[in-house]
């Protein structure tokens, strides 16, 4: 199956930078290009959304990429990569929570935009654990005052646990370690976090851990 990327970037260069790598792929294929957040939005926003994977560009005039994130995972179920130069992008944090599944460095190689592309369509986010961690931790000020996720009070308490040492940066196996269980039990675990959750990723599902303060940003 063909996954169908969307380019978003008000620089026509860097379009058909990512254009040409992505339609080198024999299993990926530019069907869409915005170079505004108000074009792609009006392009993409629909239940008919032309795409699977959408490249976002956060700084863009008019409508920002964060607002442009938020209104199309609201309207489909197209997945947002949010491309950014991340040294200097304070709004990682916003975009989690508009819906991105993850984020990319506008100089990555082409290698790894080609993974992210096809990480994020396969249902995960392409931050790595430790990273989500580490991004969370350096952008806390952003976050919003603790607030609760409706579906953190349905978590079991080995839900809960899970939940937690996701927010700490552990993958599945090491998970597996600390809780003494199969990978198996973990991955249904995860999975049912995600649903009560209503996360997308293991990034949404750790937005809401530090969200509803049952992780503080710094605390071990």
């Amino acid at each position: 199956m063909t996954i169908r990327v969307a380019l978003v970037d008000d620089q026509a260069l860097i379009r058909a930078g990512f254009r040409m790598v992505v339609d080198s792929q024999e299993d990926l294929e530019v069907v869409a290009e915005a170079a505004d957040g108000d074009a792609a939005v009006a392009l993409l926003a629909t239940d008919a959304c032309p795409a699977d994977v959408v490249l976002m560009d956060v700084r863009m005039p008019g409508l920002d990429g964060i607002a442009a994130c938020a209104a199309i995972t609201a309207a489909c179920e197209a997945r947002v990569i949010i491309l950014t130069t991340f040294d200097l992008d304070e709004y990682v944090v916003s975009a989690i929570q508009a819906g991105a599944s993850g984020f990319l460095l506008k100089d990555a190689p082409p290698e790894d935009l080609l993974a992210a592309i096809r990480t994020v369509h396969a249902g995960d986010a392409v931050i790595a654990p430790t990273a989500t961690r580490r991004l969370l931790n350096r952008f806390a000020t952003h976050l919003p005052a603790a607030r609760a996720n409706p579906g953190v009070g349905d978590l079991t308490e080995r839900e809960r646990e899970v939940l937690v040492l996701m927010a700490r940066g552990l993958s599945n196996q090491e998970i597996c370690a600390a809780l003494v269980v199969a990978e198996p039990t973990v991955k249904t675990h995860v999975g049912r976090v995600l649903a009560k959750l209503g996360a997308r990723d293991r990034v949404q599902a750790v937005v809401a851990a530090y969200e509803s303060g049952l992780v503080r940003p710094g605390v071990e």
